[in-house]
């Protein structure tokens, strides 16, 4: 009111504060939001320090949780900055927030060879595994006969943190 008073034109005034607020509103707009995310992710806990997610196509182990960003540890030992705007937003696998996982594979043998042989074989080896649990069963069964081999699926029960060692000796064993 005094501005115009005096002979300033408040209209022009007006319009650069506007115009100043729809600036800074949309600049901020990215932050508030990593902000609001990081609050979701603190009351929500979809994963913790230390657990290993997928997330926003990445995926590694949580190493920081901060108010813009969430950092996470690829399996390549790589530091990956996901802003927790679109984390809090978006789809998160955790895979370490149940005790157990199951671990899957399918091994293919030739149609002249023995499936039932193949299947104690597989079945016994993967009882036999210290690391797989009892309790799921193993269940071992023919999934496919494919075009040029039979496909036997094989599937077994372990502790999340064992997850890996017990996919990879499924192959070796």
């Amino acid at each position: 009111l005094f501005l115009g008073y005096v002979g300033i034109d408040t209209a022009g005034i007006g319009a650069i504060i506007a115009s100043c607020s729809v600036a800074l509103g949309l600049a901020l707009q990215g932050s508030l939001a990593n902000i609001a995310g990081w609050v979701i992710i603190i009351i929500m806990r979809p994963f913790k320090l230390g657990d290993f997610i997928e997330a926003q196509g990445m995926s590694g182990t949580v190493e920081d949780i901060r108010l813009f960003y969430t950092y996470i540890a690829t399996g390549d030992n790589k530091q990956v900055m996901i802003p927790n705007g679109i984390l809090a937003n978006g789809n998160i696998t955790n895979y370490f927030v149940k005790e157990n996982r199951r671990v899957e594979q399918t091994f293919s043998i030739a149609y002249e060879e023995d499936v039932a042989k193949a299947i104690e074989i597989i079945e016994n080896t993967l009882k036999a595994n210290a690391l797989v649990l009892e309790d799921p069963a193993v269940f071992v069964r023919v999934s496919e006969y494919a075009d040029s081999s039979i496909n036997i699926i094989a599937r077994c029960w372990t502790k999340s943190e064992n997850y890996w060692t017990v996919y990879f000796q499924m192959l070796s064993d």
